[in-house]
């Protein structure tokens, strides 16, 4: 099953050469490559990660659905951009938790671009009141914070990244050791993988370690924010 769900080289050389002909008449034409290079094998690939998912945690989804599920369109939204580029250089697929309906979920993340490929867990630009929900837990549940984002095990692998408020968050004593994380906007970590990693027929093995290894930073999210992990 492993080798069945790797991935190919193709889709990197359809994403290089995507980025090099970002226009309508190019991806219209070279459609089909689209399909057989990136889109069929992620969903081949998502398909065959659920139920290694579910021995995670029963209640993340691995969506293998060609439209609404784990796999990002590949289409930008160019409403608000001054990049009027039509179509996203790079593949995205998130694992979302059952609760979600975007991507400001708790969910696992993978990221596939030539030159730039990472693994992602947790929040991404929650709205006020779950930032909030997350803040008030690390405030009461400090220790388990801690546990969950400074053990050795965690940062071998992970990093946490995102934005970050330029001040305190209203309401929270500035002067608390954790305020830095108090600070953030984003609850995410992520880990930065190669492209032979990824080409690698094990590598179904490798995105299910990672996730595991993650589970209790998402496990924290989960319970700040209510949901069941």
């Amino acid at each position: 099953m492993a080798q069945d769900a790797a991935f190919s080289p193709r889709l990197f050389r359809f994403l290089k050469d995507l980025a090099a002909n970002n226009d309508r008449d190019w991806f219209s034409e070279n459609r089909a490559r689209y399909e057989s290079s990136v889109k069929e094998p992620a969903l081949a690939f998502i398909a065959s990660f659920a139920p290694r998912l579910r021995k995670i945690s029963p209640h993340f989804r691995a969506d293998a659905r060609a439209q609404g599920g784990s796999l990002f369109r590949i289409y930008r939204d160019i409403r608000f951009s001054k990049d009027k580029s039509p179509y996203k250089t790079h593949t995205g697929i998130q694992f979302r938790h059952e609760a979600g309906k975007d991507a400001h979920c708790p969910g696992f993340y993978l990221h596939l671009e030539p030159g730039r490929i990472f693994m992602g867990a947790g929040i991404w630009h929650p709205d006020a009141q779950t930032a909030r929900s997350i803040r008030e837990r690390i405030v009461a549940r400090p220790g388990e914070w801690k546990r969950a984002t400074r053990s050795k095990a965690f940062t071998e692998t992970f990093k946490l990244e995102g934005d970050s408020l330029k001040r305190p968050p209203r309401g929270f004593d500035p002067s608390h050791e954790l305020m830095e994380d108090l600070k953030r906007k984003d609850f995410i970590a992520s880990t930065k993988l190669t492209q032979k990693a990824v080409l690698s027929p094990g590598f179904l093995d490798e995105l299910t370690h990672l996730c595991e290894r993650s589970s209790p930073l998402m496990r924290f999210l989960c319970r700040a924010v209510g949901v069941p992990y």
